[in-house]
């Protein structure tokens, strides 16, 4: 195995810092340090647009996000504002459909990055941990998907 870089320390400390990933073993974060980037984006920088190809996701180490979505008239209202520790963007990566929404800096943010493609590398060359990674990202949807319903269900029709 090869000796962590200083960049990959720091990534595996951000993966273990988020809590996405609470079910790896300590090992596992080191292997998947290696598919990650980090990124800074500054306040008001757009990370990606609603209907954008759906290349990489980010999980938000600090900083904080903003959900946005075109209304009939073409205007971006926010409908959510993700704090660190929040994946975003994973939709798209899972399923190769277009964004379903955009996502801008709120504040300066550091992001970890995990390609499209670097996910597929994951899975062919650590298959486990690439398994774990995928679960946890299907068990924070199917979280939100869940508050969502609920939301839903109490509002007056």
């Amino acid at each position: 195995m090869a000796l962590p870089t200083l960049m990959n320390t720091e990534i595996r400390d951000m993966l273990m810092d988020c809590g996405l990933f609470d079910p790896l073993l300590p090992e596992d974060f080191y292997v998947a340090a290696g598919y990650f980037n980090i990124s800074s984006i500054a306040e008001g920088e757009v990370i990606f647009l609603e209907g954008d190809a759906g290349t990489f996701m980010c999980i938000i180490h600090s900083g904080q996000v903003a959900v946005q979505k075109t209304n009939h008239t073409g205007q971006r209202l926010t409908i959510a504002t993700l704090r660190s520790g929040r994946a975003f963007g994973e939709m798209a990566v899972l399923d190769g459909e277009r964004r379903s929404a955009s996502c801008v800096a709120a504040s300066d943010c550091v992001l970890l990055n995990l390609g499209k493609d670097a996910l597929e590398k994951m899975l062919n060359e650590t298959p486990r941990v690439a398994a774990k990674i995928i679960r946890a990202i299907a068990i924070a949807l199917s979280k939100r998907l869940r508050m969502a319903d609920g939301q839903l269900l109490s509002q007056p029709f």
